[in-house]
Order: C-alpha cells, then structure tokens, then sequence
C-alpha cells in the first residue's frame, strides 16, 4: 500500500526516518512567481521573500489531473493508496483529489480526512506510514488514524491576522474587529466540520504564547504526561519560550520543534507559535 499526503502537513527528519511517504504538491504564488511549497522553497527563504513582497501571498492546490498522474504511477507498483490529507474544511484539495481518482480505475484510493494540518496531520500521515510499513490491512490502518485525530488537539497563537483574513480562513468580520481592537486569538480546529474556531483569546502576543498551555490544560489535566510537538512560523524564540512553559505544567514527551511548510505559512505570516498534543497514556502504539 502506498501512503500519500499533501505538503500542508509537517514532519521532522527524524520522523520521516525509513518511511515512504508520496506528498502532493501545494504551491505558493507571490510577486508573479510561483513556488512548491517545501521542494523549491523552504521556511527561511519564503520568510525572507515575503518580508519585502510587494503583494500578498496566494496558494494553489493540485488539479484533479496532478492527482491522477500520482495515482496512475503509484498504482503501476501496487493499486491500494492510502490519502492522508489537510483538513477538507480548510482545503479543497480532498475534492480534487477524489476527482483525480476517478481518471484512474486501476488505482484503489482511500481517503482519510485528518480534519487538522501541520504537526497534528503529520502525527497521522506518521501513524499510516508506520502501519503500512508494518503490512496493516487498511481498515486497520483507518482506525489507528480515527483514534490519533480523536485525541490530538492543535491550538496556535499569531501576532498578525491580516494574512488568515485574506487567505478567507476566518470571518473578515471577527477578524478586523480583532485587529483593531488588538486582540489576539487562540485558534483551535474543530473536530466537527475541520474548520478554525476561537479557544480563547488574549490582549497582547505574548499573553497568548502563555495561554496556549492555559488551552491544553483545559484538555489534559496539568501535570500529565503529553505528547507534544512545538511548531512556529519562523518564531524560533516563540517556540522555543512556549515548550519552556510546557515543561513547567507537564510531563512532556518531545517531538522536535518544527517550522510550519511555506504553504501554511502563506496563509498566516509569520510569527504564528503553536503546538499539537496528546494525553501520552491514551496515545495508540505505533508499529
């Protein structure tokens, strides 16, 4: 079985380690040039690049006929695919690959909708790599996801709402209301329809930093062991101040402290800091 993702999630290399892992492609467009996101541009150098943009960044997602040209060469070494993607609440690349899928008839795809993005996806699409890696049948595999996306939580905090208002990923609305009164939220995913929604929210940037471990104790009783991964939006200092307040409040099991891919950060500038946790108790084995 062939395990396929999408670049709107991350992965460390020490995760990626011995696993085989198909990404589709997510590209970002700014200044007339078009970027893959992770391949052709990484973290540092999209930061750099946007910093003196004299636009907006915009993305794009796969046509029905990239997914279709994956699937056709993936299906030519084994039919049985397994796609774990982004969020469908927050792109729509689900609808295109689903539509890609039906170009190819040789090819048996599944999908599997993480209803999340970044660290939180990437802790599935680990989960389906291990599993296959292992030989698991795929209704096996489905249901290892459907428990890790059950009790893995993401919340993150940014300085900046401009680039989330544009990129239509929060109410315009609620979203200028919020900037001019400098507010800044906690945003979480919701498990029902995979779409943002507001946690909390705090007067100043480095409020919400701290309230962030205010979030996850909301979830997970203070003191209890978490699995948790740290990532940020070229925040190095963020991130690294928001796993010392982790560490104070509970006994931390620690994936390495990653950047969110270019794509994501397209969509929200930089200096966003969040995290993706789990009650390590309830956390499922992993092959």
């Amino acid at each position: 079985m062939h395990v396929v993702s999408d670049r709107g999630m991350d992965l460390s290399a020490q995760q990626m380690a011995g696993l085989d892992i198909h990404l589709a492609p997510l590209t970002i467009n700014l200044d007339g040039k078009t970027y893959v996101s992770g391949v052709d541009i990484q973290p540092d150098e999209f930061y750099e690049l946007l910093a003196s943009a004299e636009g907006m960044p915009t993305t794009s997602l796969p046509s029905p006929g990239d997914f279709a040209q994956l699937f056709r060469k993936l299906a030519k070494t084994d039919p049985e695919i397994l796609f774990v993607h982004i969020s469908s609440g927050l792109s729509s690349t689900f609808n295109s690959a689903r539509e890609g899928a039906k170009l190819v008839p040789e090819a048996i795809v599944h999908f599997f909708d993480t209803m999340t993005l970044s660290g939180a996806q990437g802790w599935q699409v680990e989960a389906a790599a291990r599993a296959a890696l292992a030989g698991w049948p795929v209704d096996k595999i489905i249901a290892l996801l459907k428990r890790v996306r059950e009790i893995t939580e993401t919340v993150f905090t940014l300085p900046d709402l401009k680039y989330l208002i544009h990129g239509g990923r929060i109410s315009h609305l609620s979203g200028l209301l919020a900037s001019v009164l400098q507010i800044k939220p906690l945003i979480g995913v919701s498990k029902e329809d995979g779409k943002y929604y507001e946690r909390a929210k705090a007067r100043t940037f480095k409020r919400a930093v701290a309230a962030l471990v205010d979030v996850t104790a909301e979830d997970c009783p203070a003191g209890s062991p978490l699995r948790v991964q740290v990532m940020h939006a070229n925040n190095s200092e963020g991130a690294g101040w928001l796993r010392d307040l982790l560490d104070k409040r509970f006994k931390c099991s620690w994936l390495p402290i990653g950047s969110i891919a270019p794509v994501l950060g397209a969509h929200t500038g930089p200096g966003l800091v969040g995290l993706a946790y789990a009650p390590l108790n309830a956390y499922p084995e992993l092959p």
